[in-house]
Formats: structure tokens, C-alpha cells, sequence
């Protein structure tokens, strides 16, 4: 048996595979990390914006306008006291700071009555849907529901109809971080509806 002159080594070297075997495991850890921070970051800005909007909108003072789009506000006994009503009907069932209403008349015997409220609104849409159920209460279900555009002051718009003396009553709302409110407007459609609430949350709404 012949013997070798050069040593011979007691354990089987790694070869030049072993760089190639690591590759693909850094390969792979590196698209993880990647995808991980993008997701990280798309969080995060999701969170920032959903905090802006919190911070833009929750300090909001509500007014009841004295005149918009033609009407005035009913300052009759009669008026004052359904307004007082509305006001405290909406404060039992949403927890508000600072609740205002009022009965608003052009003369044509078709007043609107508005009612609203100011607090900070975790999930203005979700409160929306409590306060439209206040209105199911006292007239009826309201149906037909449906989006409309709330204009620069942001937040949630809905419009359905409930009924009132057999007819179609528009009933419109409101809700941001900072404001809930509502109205009642018999004898008009809903787009008209829609309309004058923007008019009247143009008017009555403010933020500071």
C-alpha cells in the first residue's frame, strides 16, 4: 500500500458551493425585509392621515344661522319649544358636549327642523347611522340612504326619506370628527334637500 507524500485533509471541504448556497437565502431575506418596511411604511401613513383628519376636524363649533338660503330662524314659542325638543331627543341617544336646534321657516308652512351637536367622533359614520335611528324612533324608518357630497368641511353627507303624515319626508345628515347633525325637510325632494343642508352646514359649522 503506498502512502501519499502530500497530507490529506480529515474533513471534506465546503468547495466553492457554499457562496452560491448563500446566495439565494440573502436573496430571499432581503426581498422579506423590503416587502416588511413597505408595508411598515403604507401603515404609517395610513395612521398619519387618519390622524390629521381626527386633529383637522374635531374642534368644531356649531351655530344655529339666524338667516341661510331664505330662511330665518322660528323664534315662536311653538318653534323654541320643538327645538329644545330635538335637541334633547339627540343628546339621550348620542353623548354630545354642546347641542343646538332650531326650527327654520321661509313662510311656505314647510319648516325645517335642524338639530346637531358637537364632541370629538371617533367613528363619525357609525354615530351618523345611531343618530338616523333617532329619526326612525320618532317617524319611521328611514330608507333610501344613500352618500352626498358633504362640500370642503369634509366628513360623512347621507340622505333617505322617512314619512311623515303618509308623504316622503327628506331627512339629511351629517357627522365629521368634530359635529353631528341633522334635519328634516317636509315638502321637498331629497336633492333639494341635500342641497339646502349644505347651505345650512355652510352656515352653521365652523372649526378653530
Amino acid at each position: 500500500m503506498e502512502i501519499a507524500d502530500d497530507p490529506f485533509p480529515l474533513t471534506e471541504t465546503a468547495g466553492e458551493d457554499e457562496p452560491e448556497d448563500r446566495a439565494p437565502r440573502s436573496k430571499t431575506r432581503t426581498i422579506v425585509l423590503s416587502s416588511l418596511l413597505a408595508v411598515g411604511l403604507a401603515g404609517a401613513s395610513v395612521l398619519g392621515y387618519a390622524g390629521w383628519r381626527v386633529a383637522s376636524q374635531k374642534d368644531a363649533t356649531l351655530t344655529v344661522p339666524t338667516k341661510v338660503a331664505g330662511f330665518s330662524v322660528d323664534s315662536s314659542d311653538d318653534g323654541r319649544t320643538t327645538a329644545d325638543y330635538l335637541q334633547t331627543a339627540l343628546s339621550a341617544d348620542v353623548d354630545l358636549d354642546r347641542a343646538v336646534g332650531a326650527v327654520l321657516t321661509d313662510g311656505s308652512g314647510n319648516d325645517v327642523l335642524f338639530f346637531g351637536g358637537t364632541t370629538l367622533f371617533w367613528t363619525p359614520e357609525s354615530d351618523l347611522v345611531t343618530a338616523f335611528d333617532l329619526v326612525a324612533d320618532e317617524q319611521g324608518a328611514v330608507t333610501g340612504l344613500h352618500d352626498v357630497p358633504a362640500g370642503p368641511l369634509g366628513g360623512t353627507m347621507k340622505c333617505g326619506t322617512t314619512k311623515a303624515d303618509g308623504a316622503d319626508m327628506p331627512v339629511c345628515g351629517w357627522a365629521d370628527h368634530g359635529s353631528l347633525a341633522l334635519a328634516m325637510f317636509p315638502g321637498r325632494t331629497v336633492d333639494d334637500a341635500a342641497k339646502l343642508f349644505g347651505d345650512i352646514r355652510s352656515a352653521a359649522q365652523t372649526r378653530h
